[in-house]
């Protein structure tokens, strides 16, 4: 039943949000909508604002299944700018609607362990310290989330598919060296 209620609560929320901004919906509103109790909303839930955020992280973790190894983490990319694409009116309120650092934390989380599923991947029979590739992972997440708000700051017009080809040029190799290179310092010590 909770997760019924929360995916209720989410639905309402994309519905209303086609509507009206997210800073004049109401939890009498989403409530309404649902059929459920304000007493059920507080349940799972502080505010609207923890609703989009859960929103956000789980259509990420929906769109990200399975596709965090170093030969799927294209098509997983590819499927978070799909869903967030797909999401274009619920993205595009929130974004305008909460502090830009909210959207960030919300595409932090979900960049963060893709990259680190990757990094661990790719460090298996080595041996680089946890805090190395946090590291490598936290750097990398930086320019993933950055290309993408920018992307969705120009309203996203622009063809996410070449973006995720470019990032994936960009990024050849590159973990797989940075490893490398935390590797080689750490026997250097």
């Amino acid at each position: 039943m909770s997760n019924t209620t929360k995916t209720a609560l989410e639905a309402s929320l994309k519905k209303l949000l086609l509507h009206k901004p997210m800073d004049k919906i109401t939890i009498s509103d989403l409530t309404t909508d649902c059929g459920i109790s304000r007493m059920a909303f507080y349940y799972h839930f502080k505010d609207i604002y923890d609703l989009a955020e859960w929103v956000c992280i789980e259509d990420g973790r929906q769109a990200l299944q399975g596709k965090s190894t170093y030969d799927t983490w294209q098509e997983g990319m590819l499927q978070v700018f799909e869903a967030v694409l797909e999401n274009k009116p619920f993205i595009m309120n929130v974004y305008r609607s909460i502090s830009r650092e909210k959207i960030e934390n919300y595409l932090y989380k979900l960049t963060f362990q893709l990259i680190a599923d990757v990094v661990e991947e790719k460090c298996v029979g080595t041996q680089i310290a946890e805090e190395d590739k946090a590291f490598i992972a936290e750097f990398y997440k930086y320019g993933f989330v950055g290309i993408m708000l920018g992307w969705i700051d120009r309203g996203m017009r622009d063809d996410y598919r070449e973006i995720v080809k470019r990032m994936s040029v960009t990024l050849h190799g590159n973990i797989t060296h940075s490893i490398s290179n935390f590797e080689q310092t750490e026997h250097i010590k």
